[in-house]
């Protein structure tokens, strides 16, 4: 009965967004791939806004319900029987009557967890400008895939729709780029590191304050013979650069200038749980990281926690889920990254053990590594081991719920409804895996 409850639903609201786009023909961006989606998605609409009238989700609507409703309307968070009510009521309403205030543009996540995913959500919506962030060796997603290429082959499929007059927007860094470039009849704009990139990061650093009070990101970006710096607060890690220079290749599109997006970037502020920089507990910094994991963003996040100054790191590891076959192997990889990237090991789940086990098998001390089968003894232990001055690192998949973990060891606690993932009365009345 839920089952067929919520298919009605989700075709409905299928055909009221497919209307309000043929109604209001909106420009459309979308944003896919397999590590800072929501951060691209978030950074080109800080960058367009400062121009257009742009609406994206605030959080990770990207799947069957959360597309359609973000074209519907500025909704904050989903579910009950009242909330999709308002939701089918507000389409309704301006199917026939015009809203005026409608977005000029819309930048929309298009998440995939199974073939087929991406044909149901561009049949909603197809997007002007497609960019695809990274897919990764192992990506998030995989078990319902045949491989890396069957998840790339999946996604692609969000620049193959475009037309000739399109936008395809690539992470030149990933080692599929090569590969979606020729699945576009689209113009093709690059961005990252590498010295083919048409969008190019350079100059960059992060760091954590003397005071140990923020952190932040610098870099500059470079397009076309000219070269602008940025500096991002609040935020560490190069997939902010990666989700700025997304940004600024979307905003030279649509013809604004390198001066232009690198002001509006300054105020870019990451979603919670990416990598954001909050105080902890004894004067201590915390890389809250908990949104979601996969091996990848795993990777890049140790890459971080290694690059900054600190008197220890301590990285706090959980579960990466939906992985499949490459579950043992991704794990373990992990471990032997965090071997080199941190001086302490705390690790949460049954999955995280290979963490723990391969770590110690490269070299970390046996005694600074400890594996937790339960979330709350691995906070209990974290609030006995932190010290002055560490740098501790909170990642892992979303169902093991690691941002308790950070409200346990973050300064002030009663700012987690701000600062945190995952604070509304729903998610905090669901249990984590691990608790």
């Amino acid at each position: 009965m839920k089952h067929t409850t919520l298919k009605i639903l989700s075709l409905f609201l299928k055909w009221i967004a497919h209307a309000t786009i043929a109604k209001y023909r909106p420009s459309i961006v979308g944003v896919t791939g397999n590590v800072g989606k929501t951060s691209t998605k978030t950074a080109i609409a800080r960058v367009l806004a400062a121009e257009r009238r742009v609406r994206t989700a605030s959080k990770n609507f990207n799947n069957e319900l959360g597309l359609p409703v973000t074209i519907i309307g500025d909704f904050k968070d989903t579910g009950g029987t009242f909330f999709w009510i308002t939701v089918i009521a507000k389409g309704m309403w301006q199917l026939i009557r015009r809203n005026n205030t409608y977005p000029e543009m819309l930048v929309l996540e298009y998440g995939v967890d199974r073939p087929g995913d991406m044909n149901y959500l561009l049949a909603i919506a197809r997007p002007d400008v497609g960019i695809i962030t990274a897919i990764g060796e192992t990506p998030v997603h995989i078990e319902f895939f045949d491989g890396p290429e069957g998840i790339a082959k999946e996604k692609s499929k969000l620049i193959a729709q475009l037309p000739s007059t399109g936008f395809a927007i690539l992470n030149v860094d990933d080692k599929h780029a090569e590969f979606f470039k020729e699945q576009t009849r689209g113009h093709v704009i690059t961005y990252g590191f590498g010295n083919n990139a048409d969008v190019r990061i350079t100059a960059f650093g992060n760091a954590i304050r003397e005071d140990n009070e923020n952190g932040f990101v610098s870099f500059k970006l470079n397009y076309g013979g000219s070269m602008i710096p940025v500096k991002i607060e609040g935020v560490l890690g190069k997939s902010t650069a990666y989700a700025a220079a997304a940004a600024a290749a979307t905003g030279l599109i649509f013809g604004m200038n390198l001066l232009k997006i690198a002001e509006a970037l300054g105020g870019f502020k990451n979603p919670p749980g990416r990598e954001n920089v909050i105080p902890g507990i004894k004067n201590s910094v915390v890389i809250d990281d908990s949104y979601n994991a996969s091996p990848k963003a795993t990777e890049e996040a140790l890459a971080t926690l290694k690059s900054i100054e600190a008197k220890r790191k301590v990285a706090v590891l959980g579960d990466m889920l939906e992985l499949g076959r490459y579950t043992m192997e991704a794990h373990q990889k992990i471990g032997k990254l965090a071997a080199r990237s941190a001086d302490i090991l705390v690790t949460v789940g049954t999955r995280a053990k290979f963490i723990a086990e391969e770590a110690i098998k490269a070299g970390m001390p046996k005694r600074n590594v400890m594996a937790f089968e339960n979330l709350n003894d691995a906070s209990r232990e974290l609030k006995n081991l932190v010290r002055h001055g560490d740098v501790v690192l909170v990642k892992g998949s979303q169902s093991v719920r690691m941002e308790k973990i950070t409200k346990d060891i973050m300064r002030d606690p009663l700012e987690a409804e701000k600062l945190l993932v995952r604070q509304s009365s729903v998610w905090l009345a669901k249990p984590g895996m691990y608790d």
